[in-house]
């Protein structure tokens, strides 16, 4: 099938085009939320870049939302509507917002589209309606057990860790630093020692690195911490686990269910996850043995093969028809549908 879906979520689309299928990624000159394209990742050479204007609409079997504004944008620029006449999908990526548990989906009670949830808890979080709804639980490509644990230090990973404040626990960070220092890595880390009030010796905020170094430096830490409270179950809590690090976690929206007890602790009591943390740091073998269960759960549950089997199986339903061969090797589609992004000149 030849998919078109927009770049918006980089570690999911990560997993979701490393399938069987044929993706166009819309891109623009200034790149964007709406024109980010492949933005240098390497991913197959099935994934392409298209100018949406430019695109046979006819060439589209299927389109995979994640945003509203897409199934008006589909619709005015290639002339088939979402879920009337072309066939779509729409991943729900977070968690609701607002007034909790009341938060309408914005897609609720339409019948055109169904609503593919990231997670049991969104499903269960968000107010459907009667839109058909469905869970494709995340996969992630294996990055190996690349767990050492040399580092006596706690290993966090998050995004605008000041802007977001309690919804992804940064207030909590205070108190993993009195067990042990924190390596925090992630986009917007920059100045957020002094804006917990710790102490610059008991933070270090890592940036955000590539994929593979991220790996690599965050399987040094010794443990895996992971404050949010609010956010839907993020993928490099799944990442930690691939690598084989314990994990210690807010018992909050889907970790329960991700984090089984053997990896580490899960717990809404603060101090039951300190003491935990604590433990682990002074004992590097129990940590390595709770890596490894770790490990075992996140192949097991967010293996990329059961990913890309769900979703297979998914879309041969919404497609209702054969899925077309691709061309030879995997390397794309057929070349008369597209006029390459990068070689044409926009106006």
């Amino acid at each position: 099938m030849r998919i078109l879906l927009w770049h918006v979520h980089g570690s999911w689309t990560d997993a979701f085009v490393r399938g069987r299928h044929e993706y166009l990624l819309p891109v623009l000159p200034g790149g964007g939320p709406w024109g980010l394209g492949r933005a240098d990742r390497d991913w197959p050479k099935s994934v392409r870049e298209v100018e949406l204007a430019s695109l046979d609409a006819e060439a589209v079997d299927a389109v995979v939302l994640q945003r509203p504004e897409e199934i008006d944008e589909v619709a005015r620029v290639l002339g088939r509507g979402p879920g009337a006449d072309l066939p779509a999908v729409y991943v729900e990526h977070n968690t609701p917002k607002g007034d909790f548990p009341f938060t309408r989906h914005p897609l609720a009670d339409q019948r055109g589209i169904p609503l593919v949830h990231v997670t049991h808890f969104n499903r269960l979080a968000w107010d459907n309606g009667s839109a058909v709804s469905t869970v494709i639980e995340h996969g992630i490509p294996d990055p190996g057990q690349l767990y050492t644990g040399e580092l006596a230090e706690l290993g966090v990973v998050v995004n605008e860790p000041i802007r977001r404040g309690r919804v992804t626990g940064t207030d909590l960070l205070p108190a993993f630093a009195s067990v042990a220092p924190l390596q925090v890595f992630g986009m917007k880390t920059d100045g957020l020692a002094a804006a917990t009030g710790i102490d610059a010796s008991r933070l270090t905020s890592r940036g955000d690195l590539k994929t593979l170094e991220l790996h690599r430096e965050l399987a040094r830490c010794r443990i895996y911490v992971h404050p949010m409270r609010w956010t839907s179950l993020g993928l490099s809590l799944l990442e930690a686990m691939h690598l084989g690090m314990p994990v210690v976690a807010l018992a909050t929206t889907e970790a329960p269910r991700a984090v089984p007890p053997e990896a580490g602790a899960v717990s809404a009591d603060i101090d039951e996850l300190l003491r935990c943390a604590r433990r682990l740091v002074s004992n590097p073998e129990e940590a390595r043995r709770r890596g490894v269960a770790a490990r075992e759960a996140a192949l097991e549950r967010y293996g990329l093969a059961r990913f890309q089997q769900r979703w297979d199986e998914l879309l041969g339903d919404l497609a209702g028809h054969p899925r077309r061969p691709l061309s030879a090797g995997n390397n794309g589609p057929d070349e008369r549908i597209l006029v390459p992004a990068r070689e044409r000149k926009t106006p």
